[in-house]
């Protein structure tokens, strides 16, 4: 087959060689020889220097997404390979490897594809073309590594419909009940991988869960945007006295209930189905406070051009959660928007701490859990915020 070549022009070639995997349509000179959407390409510079061996789809805006920077054969052998990497890792930095992401797209080198192991069973998501093409290779390694009971694909992803793809989920593997149990620091949940928001659990705030132990014993808790109950819970096991958490989504309530009678702290834990924002604002009005307040809501942006209407939306939770935390009482709040910086995220909690009259120390300011890795060149590798601050008076 016919060797297809992309040059990138000059001057654009900075970000690709020094570590991203992606290149954009804006950043290409010209393409020598055919190509059919999916195939794979290598990437030059200007200069005529092999940079990086990728799957191409002109549909897509980012044009090429490198899987190696080898001029190696992308086969079965590669994808068992970069999977076995990905899998020595988690068990090196994971107390419960079994539960976990087990790929995380880019930052384990294989672009937009993401797969999460629920212990025997796993889910998998192919969100872009290329890698889409070798989603029955990537089964067939899969069933080789790990024998799973089942493979679920999530791939109701609107994203799918910007590489030309469809939209579908259901079984690759095995025919199972799609509620089944997971684990998260020892603490068995519930997870809908059906039906629940992207594969069904979150494992991003693994780490940052176990650091509640300390803040939360004997503690009034606010658990804002609380989605299955996972801080809710965390919480209550660690000993806090009560715990009232509040979600949009009568589904994930009716999961979060089912998740505290599962570890017997249903009697301390009040799950109410309602809009946060109003939620927040009724509270406030109402004088109640709290000894900690956790905000852990979906991203408010997805792109650069929403993020002025995002960093409001922020402000405002973050004003509100500042207000019902009482002196000497804790702010734990996160956002996964990766288009709403670091900086830019903690400057918009520190004016909504001046806004409410609130002095804050900063105890800890965290990113997500070791098996959400992050490539120091590709900083949307790097989306989770979890800042927690004392409001000392």
């Amino acid at each position: 087959m016919e060797e297809v070549k992309v040059f990138l022009r000059k001057g654009a070639q900075h970000r690709v060689e020094n570590g991203h995997p992606w290149v954009y349509q804006s950043e290409l000179d010209y393409i020598e020889g055919e190509f059919q959407p999916g195939d794979i390409v290598d990437v030059y510079n200007f200069r005529q220097r092999f940079i990086g061996r990728g799957y191409i789809n002109p549909r897509s805006q980012i044009i090429v997404r490198l899987l190696s920077r080898q001029q190696e054969p992308i086969d079965r052998n590669f994808f068992k390979k970069r999977i076995e990497t990905a899998w020595r890792y988690r068990q090196t930095f994971l107390a419960e490897p079994e539960f976990c992401r087990l790929v995380y797209g880019e930052a384990d080198f294989l672009p937009a594809l993401i797969i999460d192991k629920f212990g025997q069973y796993l889910v998998m998501q192919t969100l872009a073309l290329g890698i889409d093409l070798y989603k029955e290779t990537i089964i067939s390694v899969l069933e080789e590594l790990f024998a799973p009971d089942g493979i679920y694909e999530r791939n109701d992803v609107p994203v799918r419909k910007l590489e030309g793809l469809d939209m579908r989920k259901g079984y690759l593997k095995g025919s199972f009940p799609t509620q089944i149990i997971v684990k998260e620091n020892g603490i068995p949940f519930y997870a809908d991988i059906e039906n629940g928001q992207k594969t069904g659990f979150f494992y991003d705030q693994r780490e940052n869960r176990r650091f509640l132990e300390p803040v939360v014993k004997d503690a009034e808790v606010l658990d804002c945007f609380c989605h299955t109950g996972s801080f809710a819970i965390h919480s209550a096991l660690y000993g806090a006295k009560s715990i009232h958490s509040i979600d949009i989504s009568e589904d994930a309530i009716t999961l979060a209930k089912k998740n505290a009678a599962m570890n017997g702290v249903e009697d301390r834990c009040n799950f109410e189905v309602a809009n946060a924002f109003d939620a927040l604002r009724s509270l406030v009005e109402e004088h109640r406070q709290y000894d900690v307040v956790i905000l852990d809501p979906p991203a408010f942006t997805k792109s650069r051009s929403s993020i002025e209407g995002a960093a409001r939306g922020y402000k405002e939770i973050n004003l509100r959660g500042l207000k019902l935390t009482r002196p000497g009482g804790f702010l734990i709040t996160c956002s996964c928007s990766y288009h709403m910086d670091r900086d830019l995220f903690k400057a918009v909690v520190v004016d909504a701490a001046r806004d409410a009259k609130r002095i804050i120390r900063e105890v800890e300011y965290r990113t997500q859990a070791k098996d959400h890795p992050i490539l120091p060149a590709a900083a949307e590798t790097n989306y989770l915020k979890f800042l927690v601050l004392q409001v000392v008076e």
